[in-house]
């Protein structure tokens, strides 16, 4: 069926809105430009370059010392850059100071006024601006309102549920509404399930209101849950930009694919590279590896095959054919999580590989248990190929 012009238009005009990224007309509201950051004669940053557009929500993720934090710390003033150029919505920030630049952050630790009500707390940056009193009432009340804080207004920090701090952390950082939020780890405090619950409230606040939120983690679920896009760095460099489902399904390096959820990294050499398929062979594995496309390289050359743990089927029975993407090994370890099933399965190179199945139906028994010899497969489309 032929779609009408009108209609591809139209779709094209909605992906650019929702994905300003993949529209070159676009202009960014955040750019850095080759921006480098030395203490001493270390690259705490090098050479980064990076646009984030309006009404993101943006995550720098890493591990600790990659120098995510550093890039926020001079997106807010705190750090000048060694070299290089900072643009907010147009605006060289080269030399504006801190309070003058229009963001604001909000720390792990909330630093909130433990001698301040909550409204107090809220209406702290209103007051020193000599915002006058009823200006003060209705902007707080509004801000309480959309962080579901109303009911709290007159109490204490301490008299707070961890969750509630930083829901009143975050009322007070946009009652100024500034251009642009920074997010230094703004979960880092909570439990885990208090954590995931409000990963879903922060994305809702944003939408709502509008603001670029930027936001530094090193929990890669939270970036995954939370982020319109996300830029993973190492050692001061940033290795790949994408939507979490760009990084995830189609990483550009090992370390992405390693930092981004977990996956199996199988080790071999290209024997065959045809147009429409590859095949590598892997002493690690003890198998070949059939890949439904080219991958580019020339015979011999080292390829990883990355392949995530959901991705394998695990059966006590050799599959039909054995030829490609099928290996034996033994259960060497398990973890039952309730939801999923982890299993480390040992091949006889001494190689591990992960597999997760999901538990969609109540057992009597587990399926498998530990030293059962089992065979691990996988489809063609399953790897991800990486040479780096």
């Amino acid at each position: 069926m032929l779609v009408p012009e009108a209609v591809l238009d139209r779709a094209h005009e909605d992906v650019h809105k929702t994905q300003p990224w993949n529209n070159p007309d676009a202009v960014p509201y955040i750019r850095f430009e080759n921006v480098t950051k030395k203490f001493g004669d270390f690259y705490a940053v090098d050479d980064v370059s990076l646009d984030i557009y309006r009404h993101e929500l943006f995550a720098l993720l890493g591990g600790s010392g990659c120098g995510k934090t550093t890039l926020l710390r001079m997106l807010a003033g705190f750090e000048e850059p060694t070299s290089g150029k900072i643009y907010i919505d147009g605006v060289d920030m080269d030399g504006v100071p801190a309070y003058e630049r229009p963001t604001n952050m909000m720390f792990q630790s909330y630093a909130l006024f433990p001698h301040m009500s909550v409204e107090q707390n809220v209406a702290f940056g209103l007051v020193q601006d000599g915002v006058s009193r009823s200006e003060i009432r209705e902007l707080v009340a509004e801000m309480l309102g959309l962080v579901q804080m109303s009911k709290f207004a007159k109490r204490k920090p301490h008299q707070l549920s961890g969750g509630q701090r930083q829901r009143v952390a975050l009322a007070r950082s946009l009652i100024k509404r500034p251009k642009v939020l920074l997010l230094d780890e703004p979960l880092g405090a909570l439990d885990k399930k208090l954590r995931e619950q409000t990963q879903f409230e922060l994305v809702n606040i944003q939408e709502k209101v509008g603001t670029t939120f930027v936001m530094v983690t090193h929990d890669q679920e939270e970036a995954m849950t939370m982020a319109s896009r996300i830029a993973v760095m190492n050692e001061g460099v940033i290795n790949q930009i994408g939507t979490p489902f760009e990084l995830y399904e189609y990483p550009n390096s090992r370390y992405t694919a390693n930092f981004l959820g977990q996956v199996n990294l199988i080790e071999g050499v290209l024997v065959d590279d045809d147009e429409k398929y590859a095949v590598i062979k892997s002493d690690e594995a003890g198998c070949e590896i059939y890949i439904d496309h080219a991958v580019q390289g020339h015979e011999g050359m080292t390829f990883w095959a990355a392949i995530r743990p959901e991705r394998l089927r695990l059966t006590k029975e050799a599959p039909e054919d054995t030829k490609y993407n099928c290996v034996s090994g033994k259960v060497e370890e398990i973890g039952y999580l309730g939801g999923i099933s982890t299993y480390h399965v040992r091949l006889a190179s001494g190689k591990r590989i992960k597999v997760t199945e999901p538990n969609s139906t109540r057992q009597i028994e587990p399926r498998y248990t530990w030293e059962d010899s089992v065979w691990v497969s996988w489809e063609a489309g399953a790897a991800s190929v990486l040479n780096q």
